[in-house]
């Protein structure tokens, strides 16, 4: 079964808990803590497998959690980190999130991409040691992992993609000028999901041609297989739109071309407006008295459309039709790649009542969901970052609400893994 669109939930494992321990050894006086910090958690992982041409992997397990990170021990033992959860899609698949259906990466070159980031270990009390606090016997808590529901879509990296009605001769096309095998039968919906061909035309000349399975009237509104598999001509550079001149089957060629044309335009006029030639099949079974292909020509030279003849079942004009193909690719831009659209919402100030906070000598320990969604999106290697994260505690009343406790100016603020000096 070919699958080329499913819904699935992917979660980062959370990080580990730092450890509360002490030193204690014969003959050390004073060892002082030493909890280790908790391991960060697993991250998801996206990685594109050239084995895979389907999505039929997700169709049955649809929720992917990466490990947690293991707590921290004493002897400033760290936890284990939790292993990245690897997943493998087909090249071409395209990420979007499961709510604003916006791209978030397309996974078309071959490098990984972090979907959900592990959450970072908690530290120990290893950490919090101080000259006039040196029996500290609190630690952190690890950070919850990222979670999101994306929808991953399978749009096929191919030069040039075969459209037209069924049973008009597009997987035999394929079949003789490629190394592609796809069923062939005489009857219509023979192609039930699209096949690839890679086809040589010389030393150092290929591409990479499609068969999309039958277009047919109504198909850019759900009708037929080809609203199915519309998408996988997205990326195409060109298009090759192969009509049954001869009219065996008893329809008109030109009525057949225009509804095609029709269909693509409705579907996306952005991919009706790509380049596309004309392939006219068949033509070993028109009738010498037939004007099917002299009003094919015409119809095609109105919309601007170069037409070839050809007989897919005999081979004939197919080595012209392919050399022409591979001369115009050659002048078109490359397969298009997906721009990122989406952009992670960053946490906007909660209610400072909703944060814990505990005074303990000079250190405040600031704690709750609002503050793990927040440090876990700021970069404090970044000013930028750092002003959005003052600027979102100012908002939120966290730093009024300390004032009202008393903290002092000098005194340590512990946000997770993160401290500061207060200074009004």
């Amino acid at each position: 079964m070919f699958v080329d669109k499913v819904r699935i939930t992917v979660a980062a494992g959370n990080g580990g808990n730092g450890a509360v321990a002490f030193h204690r050894e014969k003959y050390v006086a004073a060892g002082g803590p030493d909890g280790g910090d908790g391991g960060n958690g697993g991250s998801v992982v996206l990685r594109v497998d050239d084995h895979l041409s389907t999505l039929m992997d997700f169709r049955y397990k649809r929720k992917y959690t990466a490990p947690n990170g293991e707590d921290g021990r004493g002897s400033r033992c760290r936890g284990k980190k939790g292993d990245d959860l690897i997943i493998r899609v087909p090249r071409g698949t395209v990420v979007r999130d499961s709510e604003t259906n916006e791209i978030i990466q397309d996974m078309s070159g071959s490098e990984d991409f972090v979907l959900c980031k592990g959450g970072r270990g908690g530290w120990g009390n290893q950490h919090f040691a101080t000259p006039t606090r040196q029996v500290p016997r609190f630690a952190k808590s690890g950070l919850p992992g990222e979670k999101h529901d994306v929808i991953l879509e399978l749009k096929l990296l191919a030069d040039v993609g075969l459209v037209g009605f069924p049973n008009v001769g597009k997987s035999t096309l394929l079949s003789v000028t490629s190394g592609a095998h796809p069923k062939i039968a005489n009857y219509h919906f023979t192609t039930l999901y699209p096949n690839l061909g890679v086809i040589y035309v010389e030393d150092g000349v290929s591409f990479v041609m499609a068969d999309i399975p039958g277009i047919i009237e109504g198909a850019a509104e759900g009708a037929g297989l080809g609203h199915d598999f519309l998408r996988h001509i997205d990326r195409c550079r060109l298009l090759v739109h192969l009509v049954d001149v001869s009219g065996s089957e008893g329809r008109d060629p030109v009525e057949d071309f225009e509804k095609i044309c029709a269909e693509l335009s409705q579907y996306s006029p952005e991919l009706a407006s790509r380049p596309m030639i004309v392939a006219a099949n068949k033509t070993d079974l028109l009738a010498p008295e037939s004007d099917n292909l002299a009003r094919l020509k015409k119809a095609a030279a109105e919309k601007g459309c170069e037409l070839y003849e050809i007989s897919a079942a005999t081979t004939a004009g197919t080595r012209e039709l392919v050399k022409t193909i591979a001369g115009k690719l050659a002048a078109l831009p490359p397969v298009t790649v997906y721009e990122p659209e989406y952009v992670k919402p960053l946490p906007e100030a909660g209610d400072a009542q909703e944060v814990q906070i505990e005074h303990m000598d000079d250190l405040w320990l600031l704690s709750g969901k609002w503050l793990e969604r927040l440090i876990s999106d700021i970069n404090f290697e970044d000013y930028e970052s750092r002003m959005y994260f003052d600027r979102q505690l100012r908002k939120s009343g966290v730093f009024e609400r300390l004032e009202a406790m008393g903290v002092q100016d000098g005194d340590t603020i512990s946000i997770y893994d993160f401290e500061f000096e207060y200074e009004r």
